[in-house]
């Protein structure tokens, strides 16, 4: 009987847990259309790659386009490129590219999970930690490096001067 009692209660909290996912979707579905445009209005991509989080603020977005790091459909764009659905996003960020396909167009920055709908990432995965190297990492109070140090720390960067090989 005990066990009985026990299994309603598992079962119960599972149909809870479903519900709160439910009402949670619907919440974050909420959000997105509260975020959408109004009449057909078009949306600026520096906003639109703010709105969905891939960078961190708008100014960083039309930094990004005015110096050639974005691209929609192959072709370098603007700040006030308008985006539409199905449009192919490339934010090159450091050495990592960001491939994204646009979902649903937003105008307002949302929460996280909303702004993940909004798009389809068809990024490369980045790279490992290791394959990264530390540039210019010295052991602690080595002191500062000596000019045969630093000559050596730019040959093996690729930043040799007219006398490296």
């Amino acid at each position: 009987m005990a066990s009985e009692g026990a299994d309603v209660e598992r079962n119960d909290e599972k149909v809870d847990e479903q519900v709160d996912e439910q009402v949670d979707e619907e919440k974050a579905v909420a959000a997105a259309e509260a975020a959408r445009p109004v009449g057909g209005e078009s949306v600026r991509v520096d906003s639109w790659i703010w709105s969905v989080r891939l960078v961190k603020t708008r100014s960083a977005g039309a930094t990004a386009c005015r110096g050639g790091h974005v691209r929609v459909n192959g072709e370098r764009v603007k700040p006030a490129y308008a985006v539409r659905v199905g449009d192919e996003v490339r934010l090159r960020q450091g050495i990592r590219e960001r491939v994204v396909v646009v979902k649903r167009v937003i105008r307002k920055r949302v929460g996280a999970p909303v702004a993940a709908e909004c798009y389809v990432d068809n990024s490369p995965p980045p790279p490992p930690r290791e394959a990264i190297a530390p540039a210019g990492v010295r052991d602690r109070g080595a002191g500062r490096p000596t000019k045969r140090d630093r000559r050596e720390m730019e040959r093996l960067r690729g930043l040799g001067g007219p006398d490296s090989p």
